[in-house]
């Protein structure tokens, strides 16, 4: 069963800073906040350096997970939608990997599930990172800093 709130999208194109608000906000007069964040691609500017990073993923399972994990934050606090557009294929450093878009009628509802959303998203979600550096190739595993703040929910 399918939430209507709950828009989920994996994808290779990129995406406009602006994707997903129009979903969000079409004919609507009842929400009071939308709290969204955009994650790019980063080089951490120290040896190796980051040349691109290419995600993997299992089309269905993925979009399976990243709807759950909505619902999860949607049943947590009062949010009237939630936009989820997530990456895969070769990106390079600057390129945006993953938007969510938390919408309510009141602030704290959509900070709070923006950022739960984000926080189970890095250490849950079924994708495969791999780092293509000057010095060679090699796969992202998950960090305890991830691991915490999932933790914390």
């Amino acid at each position: 069963m399918s939430d209507p709130r709950i828009i989920v999208t994996v994808q290779e194109a990129a995406f406009a800073f602006d994707e997903g608000y129009a979903a969000l906000l079409d004919n609507r007069c009842d929400i009071g906040a939308v709290v969204g964040f955009t994650g790019l691609v980063r080089d951490f500017n120290e040896a190796p350096e980051v040349t691109a990073l290419t995600l993997e993923h299992y089309p269905g399972m993925t979009e399976r997970a990243l709807g759950d994990i909505a619902a999860q934050a949607c049943a947590r606090w009062a949010l009237t939608g939630v936009v989820i557009i997530h990456r895969v294929g070769r990106l390079v450093p600057g390129d945006p990997i993953v938007r969510v878009l938390a919408a309510s009628a009141h602030r704290r509802d959509a900070f709070e599930g923006c950022d739960f959303i984000m926080d189970i998203l890095k250490t849950r979600a079924p994708f495969w990172k791999k780092e293509h550096a000057t010095q060679g190739d090699y796969w992202v595993k998950e960090r305890e800093s991830d691991a915490g703040d999932a933790a914390r929910w």
